[in-house]
């Protein structure tokens, strides 16, 4: 008598590089809730294995490295994360030497290699060039820049003066920053002093809450843009009023179908950036196991260069997502919107002249 075939379950790591308030419990219902919705001929279970490590810019990579390692050595087909683009960028030389597909979310195309594929929640080059041309759009001619002092903000920052050059629009003071800055009073009246019709805020995002504090004890009444870092008032509603009014890019459209037809099943998952970004992730995942027809990291490798034109969950409509073999960014198309905070929610903004 023939008994039943115990199948292994496929495992998919998890990487998360800052604590999850909630244990990761919403990013991954939303990666599962994209896995099953991909997955149509896949012969088995898929099992989630996640590392929460404190990563850069206020851990360590060694901790980074060390869970990356860690889930590799628990025999993961592939892994999600991390989210930010300093420890991406951490994570790039381990994949490609231990020749694991790997799906990080940040913002850094540079993270991209042979086996760092990328999801962008932002973009380090094209934020900077949306904001220039949204303040040239708003009649603006100058500008005041505050930075993280890090490797994102460094490259946030030579790419908004570039685009500012090309849009007509001055930079008249540019100032780094400490990424984790409590106190940017001297700053700010710095900046006010150069005569700047607007503010631009780039970085991670931990400092723009002291910016925006500080802006409100200076009374400096200025338009205010950011990058996708005021994405933290998602999660952070204590942060919001400072916020309000200041314009930022976002990676969710309230017009996006997809988005639309994940939030019936799924509110929460829908309801901000990363649940959508898991919620892709996922499909692109499944995608791949289905197209697969050799189970391993080099089978998924290549079955994720064969996952095309799916249409995307993030970005305004027509955003579609997919890889190739020397394209290992997910997302074409008009993925990048831009939002506002107004009175505590965040509400999609339609740019106008003057």
């Amino acid at each position: 008598m023939a008994g039943s075939v115990e199948v292994s379950p496929a495992l998919v790591g998890v990487l998360y590089d800052f604590p999850q308030a909630d244990g990761g419990a919403l990013f991954e219902d939303a990666l599962r809730l994209g896995l099953e919705t991909s997955r149509r001929s896949f012969d088995r279970p898929v099992e989630l294995l996640s590392v929460h490590g404190r990563g850069l810019p206020s851990g360590t990579a060694h901790e980074i490295e060390r869970g990356f390692e860690q889930l590799t050595d628990a025999g993961v087909l592939a892994v999600v994360g991390p989210s930010i683009s300093d420890n991406a960028l951490v994570v790039q030389p381990l994949a490609d030497d231990l020749a694991v597909p790997c799906i990080n979310y940040s913002g850094g195309e540079r993270t991209r290699s042979h086996w760092m594929f990328h999801y962008q929640v932002g973009s380090l080059q094209e934020e900077p060039m949306v904001l220039a041309g949204h303040l040239a759009g708003r009649g603006l001619k100058s500008v005041a820049l505050a930075h993280d002092r890090s490797a994102v903000g460094r490259l946030y920052a030579e790419a908004f003066s570039e685009a500012c050059a090309s849009e007509g629009v001055e930079l008249l003071s540019s100032a780094p920053v400490s990424p984790l800055a409590e106190d940017l009073a001297p700053l700010v009246q710095r900046l006010r002093s150069s005569g700047a019709e607007s503010l631009c805020y780039l970085g991670l995002g931990v400092a723009a809450r002291a910016l925006a504090l500080a802006v409100a004890d200076e009374t400096w009444d200025v338009p205010v843009v950011a990058n996708s870092a005021l994405m933290f008032g998602y999660g952070r509603k204590d942060w919001r009023e400072g916020w309000e009014g200041w314009v930022y890019v976002d990676t969710v459209s309230d017009a996006n179908a997809e988005r639309a037809a994940l939030r019936e099943r799924a509110p929460r998952s829908a309801a901000g950036p990363i649940g959508v970004a898991a919620y892709d992730m996922g499909r692109l995942l499944g995608a791949a196991f289905e197209r697969t027809s050799h189970l391993t990291r080099h089978g998924v490798h290549e079955a994720l260069e064969s996952v095309k034109a799916l249409p995307a969950a993030s970005g305004s409509p027509g955003t579609v997502m997919g890889f190739g073999p020397w394209d290992h960014g997910a997302l074409k198309g008009p993925y990048l919107v831009l939002r506002t905070w107004r009175g505590g929610r965040t509400v999609e903004y339609v740019d106008t002249p003057g």
